[in-house]
Parts: C-alpha cells; sequence; structure tokens
C-alpha cells in the first residue's frame, strides 16, 4: 500500500492536474435537446475519425506508395494479411460514414440557424473540416491505384487545373509535375496521412475550443408547436413564429429568452455518445462482414474506362460538371464553396433585407433538393 501511495503521489507531482476543471467540464449544462440523437450526431464524425486513424495507421504498414505496387499492396491487404479485408473494408466504410454524418450534422447546423452570432467563426471551421474530409476521401481512394480510381485522380486534378488564376500552379503541386504520375501518387500519400490528418486535427481542436466558449446552441421553438418551452416575452413586442430554431435571430425582441431544462454531461450526455459509439461500431461491422472492399482492374495510364465514376459525395459535383461547361462547371463550384463558407454573414444581410421572412431556410430547402437530385441522376445513369 506504500508503494502505491508513493507511485499515486508521484503521479500528482509529475502530472498536476486541476480536479475542479475536470469536475467544471464533466458537469457542464447540455441542453435537453440533445438527448435526442439527430442533434447529438456532431460527435459522430469525430468518433468516425479515430476509427479511420486507427484503422489507417495499420493499413499503412503494409501499403507501398508506388504505381508498380500500390496495386498489389491493397490487393495483398485484402487477399493475404490476416484480417487485412476487415480492417480494409472498416477503413472504406467508416470513411463514407464520416462523410454522411458531416453532411447531416452540417444540415442541422443550417437549419437550426445555429451558425449566426457569435458562431460564425464555428461555421467556418466547420466547413474547413468538411472540404478536408473530403480530401480524404479523395486522395484515400486514388491510393488504391484501380482503373477508375486513377482516372478520377485525372479528372480531379484537371478540375483543380480549370481554377482560375492559379489553376495551372495547384494542379502542378498536387501532381508533382504537368500530369498525373509516380510522384502523384506519393503526394497524395504524404497529403492523406500527414497533410490533411494534421489539418483535421487542429480544425477539431479549434471546433471544439469555440464550442467550450460559446456552448451549444439553444432551440427557439415555435411557440404553437413546443408549448412545454417557457418563453418570457414583452407584450409590447410580440414574436413572430420562425423556423429558425438556433443562433440569434433580429426577429426575436431584446427581452425574449428562452428557459430550457438542461442535463450534467457526465454521465447522461456522455451515455448518449457512447451508445451512439456502439451503435456505429456494430454498424460498420455489419457492413464489412456484408459488403467487404473489393478490388477493380489494376490502373492502365494508356486506356480510358469508358464510365469514370467518383465517389458517392462527388456525384453532385459531377453531374453539374457534365451539365455545363467545364469552366463554368469549375467556377460555379467555387463560387458555391465560397458562399457556403460566408454564409453566416449572407444569412445576416438576408435577415436584414427582408426581415419576417425565412429566406434562408428555403435556399437551404432548394439546395438540399439540388444536390439530392445531381446525386440520384448521377448514379443512375
Amino acid at each position: 500500500m506504500q508503494a502505491i501511495q508513493t507511485l499515486k503521489q508521484w503521479f500528482v507531482e509529475s502530472f498536476p492536474f486541476d480536479l475542479n476543471l475536470l469536475k467544471e467540464i464533466s458537469s457542464e449544462p447540455i441542453p435537453n435537446h440533445l438527448k435526442r440523437w439527430w442533434f447529438a450526431i456532431g460527435g459522430t464524425p469525430l468518433y468516425l475519425f479515430i476509427i479511420q486513424a486507427t484503422t489507417g495507421i495499420i493499413l499503412t504498414f503494409y501499403y507501398v506508395p508506388h504505381p508498380a505496387e500500390a496495386f498489389n499492396s491493397v490487393a495483398a491487404i485484402t487477399t493475404e494479411v490476416r484480417f487485412g479485408w476487415f480492417i480494409r473494408s472498416v477503413h472504406r466504410w467508416s470513411a463514407n460514414l464520416m462523410i454522411f454524418t458531416l453532411f447531416l450534422h452540417m444540415m442541422r447546423v443550417f437549419f437550426t440557424a445555429a451558425y449566426r452570432k457569435p458562431r460564425e467563426l464555428n461555421w467556418m471551421i466547420g466547413v474547413g473540416l468538411l472540404v478536408t474530409t473530403l480530401g480524404f476521401g479523395f486522395t484515400g481512394y486514388s491510393l488504391i491505384y484501380e482503373q477508375i480510381s486513377y482516372w478520377a485522380s485525372v479528372v480531379g486534378t484537371n478540375i483543380a487545373e480549370a481554377t482560375p488564376l492559379i489553376g495551372p500552379l495547384i494542379a502542378n503541386f498536387i501532381r508533382g509535375g504537368p500530369e498525373v504520375g509516380p510522384n502523384t501518387l506519393t503526394r497524395f500519400f504524404v497529403f492523406h496521412i500527414g497533410v490533411l490528418p494534421t489539418a483535421m486535427v487542429m480544425l477539431l481542436a479549434l471546433h471544439v475550443v469555440q464550442v467550450r466558449l460559446h456552448g451549444v446552441t439553444r432551440l427557439r421553438f415555435r411557440e404553437d408547436e413546443q408549448p412545454a418551452v417557457e418563453v418570457s416575452v414583452s407584450v409590447a413586442a410580440p414574436v413572430a413564429p420562425t423556423r429558425y430554431h438556433g443562433g440569434e435571430s433580429e426577429r426575436m425582441p431584446e427581452e425574449a429568452r428562452v428557459k430550457e431544462e438542461t442535463y450534467p454531461f457526465f454521465p447522461d450526455h456522455f451515455y448518449t455518445e457512447l451508445i451512439i459509439g456502439l451503435t456505429l461500431t456494430f454498424i460498420l461491422t455489419i457492413l464489412a462482414l456484408v459488403a467487404p472492399a473489393h478490388m477493380g482492374e489494376p490502373a492502365n495510364p494508356l486506356v480510358t474506362p469508358e464510365h469514370i465514376k467518383p465517389e458517392w459525395y462527388f456525384y453532385a459535383m459531377f453531374r453539374w460538371l457534365k451539365l455545363t461547361s467545364f469552366q463554368v462547371g469549375v467556377v460555379g463550384s467555387m463560387f458555391f464553396l465560397v458562399i457556403l463558407f460566408f454564409w453566416p454573414f449572407v444569412d445576416r444581410f438576408f435577415q436584414r433585407r427582408w426581415p419576417g421572412r425565412d429566406v434562408s431556410f428555403w435556399i437551404g430547402v432548394v439546395g438540399f433538393l439540388v444536390f439530392l437530385t445531381f446525386t440520384i441522376w448521377e448514379a443512375l445513369v
């Protein structure tokens, strides 16, 4: 017992930690609406990123980032390495689920207007996380060095090259030369295991800090839909019903306040996240067993396949590029990304220009329907 006490004392002296801070973090009040899983999926991409990192490190031990060996090394992982097919399948499916849940989370933030003041910066960080995650998907898909993935990387770098002003410079840097070649695979590998993970960790840290500083958005419900939520409103300044449930709205008078019940982060919310994590683990296991990752044909730079398909999360953009000229499609995509990045300020303009109208809400609905239509359209052709 004396040895244990001595070891404990040594540990406390070596790693001084404020227990009051830990207690404050664990007892942080969480808005009651986060008990619903669709509001609590914000932590899901982080959980999937941890799975991605773990399985990715294992795969890196066997992968060879060279055009002559890349495809064969992936094939060896799939057919020869013990449980290699399972690790690769979990890596593949967790990547798809990470992108899907990130889409869902950003839609939830958008349609609840949780990007409004003072959370504008967190929205911009979220867009950065989305772009970084899509970068993971693009580079990881190209590393397999299959025929389809190789030519998808050719199309992807051509899109980068069509960017106005700096396109050729960016494309040359990504490719490592004037066209896709051996240097391209090496650079994609460096991006996939070094640059993008570093960017992801930094953005996640900033995202968590922002959440800690500003807290979780409290929902503002319609009076007629949520009688249980008590709202204090000045009689002289009635509140018009609104679809936006989060953030700050100029339609809400200064006196309006929502009194919403809360619950502690630990153990209540921790259990919610734990259940979501265990459910995701079960889903990933089933998907890896039922639909394992397969191998296509080896990349052949001399033969262009008849149908080039990106991964599903690029379907909408791919269809958009087919409907317009290449240059117009690329410029339009860049414009959309810029608007998405600065959306909190665009929304503020709409609120001032057309107060009392749900302009941003309907723009979001139309945008989602267009994205869904283009994705399904491209999937069916």
